[in-house]
This record gives C-alpha cells, structure tokens and sequence, in this order.
C-alpha cells in the first residue's frame, strides 16, 4: 500500500497546490452559469412539479462540474508524464496496474469531489432544498467521478499530445456532459431527442444525483444506478488493461 498512498499523495497534491485554477476556477464557472441560466430561462422552463428552475439547476452543475475536473485531473497528470518523459519512472517501479490505476482513479475522485462540494456551497443559497436521500447522492457523484476519472485515464493513455487530449474532451466529454439535460428536464424534448437522451450514460449520473435532492427523476434510479455502475465497470476493465499491456506507455 506505500506504493499507492504515495502516487496518489503526489496527484492530489498536484492539483491542491494549484487549487485556485484546479478548484476555484471551475467553482466560479458553475456559479456563472447558475447566475446567468437561471436569470434567463426561470420564465420558459418546466422541471419538476413543485421545483424551481433555479434549484433544478444545481445538482446538474454540480454534477457537471464534478464529473469534468475528474475528466481534467486524470487525463491532464497522465498526458504531462507521457510528455516529459518521467512517466517512465512510474513504470519502472514495483507498482502493479492495479495501484496505478487505484492512485489515478482516487486523485481523480478527490478533485471531482472537491470541486462538486465548492459548487453546491455556492449556490445553495439559489432554493436547494434540504436532501432527500443522502445515500443516492453520493452513490451517484462517487460513481460519477469514477466513470469520467477512469475515463480520463484512457484518454490520457491513448493521446500522444495536446491536442489529441483537447479533441477528445472537445468532441466527446462536453457533447455527452452538455446534451445530458444539466440545463433541462429531458421530458421537457420531442421524443427523438428524447430517446437520444437515454443513450447518454452522463445523462443517468445527472438524473440519479438529483433524485437524491428532489426525489424526483426523468428515470428509475435504479436503472440509472445500473447503467452508471456498468459503465464504470467497463471502463474500469479497459483502463486496467490498457496499462496492463503497456499502451503507448511503454512502446
């Protein structure tokens, strides 16, 4: 466990001793959006009954917000290794696949966590109503942070350079993460949209983490649940075998 306690010191650290860019910065972000969406759209949207836009809005930014700077810690600690050349120190150690991607993983879940607990701080003060199942909502950001955190560790793996890792995050994390009905019910869509909607995993992080504030959802939690916990199985498995076999890693 020395192994793993100390990369994963080394990347929280990382991004907390930068915590104004890495933490700050995307608080302020969600804050923006909180100001502006809910200024905008308050009159013309329709969420759930007895909800007000401006609450529906912030479990949606937060999850937002959490599920991104997962995205960035992972991907971003990985691509600068690969870059510099010192990732080679990490393979040469006696750290197995397993404690790589646990200490990736986890720094990536800290972040996501740390920045979704600033978003919700700031705007709690917009209407959020009290918590109703406490257990839903962090089943829904751990497994949420999880999923684009192991994300971010393939992406990472499979870009060679910059750009690479900006076009991955330009033309897949902010379609699926913007499209997943942060800004909107998704009932609120004509049903090719909605159908669309359903193919979207970002989607079932979004709508189980508010069902743990209003108790209300576009969908089962538990099929959300299902679909979020079996993508980050999935995903999980990839990674795990991407630095198994050492993918553009070590060749």
């Amino acid at each position: 466990m020395q192994g793993f306690l100390t990369l994963l010191r080394k990347e929280v650290l990382r991004f907390w001793k930068v915590a104004f860019q890495t933490v700050a910065a995307p608080v302020l972000t969600a804050l923006m959006y909180q100001l502006i969406f809910s200024h905008v759209m308050a009159r013309h949207a329709n969420v759930y009954p007895g909800v007000s836009y401006t609450a529906f809005l912030i479990p949606g930014l937060a999850m937002m917000s959490m599920t991104q700077n997962a995205f960035a810690n992972a991907s971003s600690s990985l691509i600068q290794s690969k870059i510099t050349g010192n990732i080679v120190f990490l393979l040469l150690s006696p750290l197995g696949p397993l404690q790589l991607f646990a200490a990736y993983l986890a720094a990536a879940v800290i972040r996501g966590l740390v920045v979704g607990a600033g978003v919700i701080a700031v705007t709690i003060g917009f209407g959020l109503p009290l918590p109703v199942s406490l257990p839903w909502i962090f089943a829904f950001a751990l497994l949420g942070c999880g999923v684009l955190g192991t994300l971010g560790l393939i992406a990472g793996i499979w870009a060679e350079k910059f750009d690479q890792l900006a076009a991955f995050q330009n033309f897949i994390i902010l379609p699926l993460t913007f499209l997943s009905g942060v800004f909107y019910s998704i009932d609120s869509l004509p049903p090719v949209w909605r159908a669309l909607s359903h193919l979207n995993p970002v989607f079932y992080m979004i709508d189980g983490f508010r069902y743990g504030f209003f108790g209300h959802a576009d969908v089962s939690p538990w099929l959300a649940l299902s679909v979020v916990a079996t993508s980050f199985i999935i995903l999980s498995a990839l990674a795990l075998w991407l630095i198994k076999v050492g993918y553009k890693l070590r060749h």
